[in-house]
């Protein structure tokens, strides 16, 4: 049973980072989709591991990274919903300004 849900945003930016890998390697992009769902289930499983970046942001969420990417979620008392995941070079304040702002 998932720990953890994804937010259709979060669902999206894995799709984008398929695509982006895939472009040149189709199984390197499935590597590392598989690799970011294993960050899922640890995170999932282990609620409050990741950092919160009060310099980067307000909101209340954790940051994990996995390689390049960053997993951005909030912790529940029930659940770890997935936010997004990003590039960890992007301009991480105005990313998150823009996506949780809505």
């Amino acid at each position: 049973m998932a720990k953890y849900v994804l937010s259709e945003d979060a669902d999206r930016d894995l799709d984008g980072i398929w695509d982006y890998i895939a472009e040149d390697n189709i199984d390197a992009a499935d590597q590392w989709i598989g690799r970011l769902f294993e960050a899922f289930d640890a995170i999932g499983n282990t609620p409050g591991m990741g950092h919160k970046r009060e310099d980067l942001t307000a909101y209340p969420v954790l940051f994990w990274p996995v390689g390049a990417y960053l997993v951005i979620y909030r912790a529940t008392s029930r659940l770890i919903e997935i936010v997004a995941v990003t590039q960890g070079a992007r301009d991480i304040p105005a990313f998150l300004y823009h996506r949780l702002s809505r």
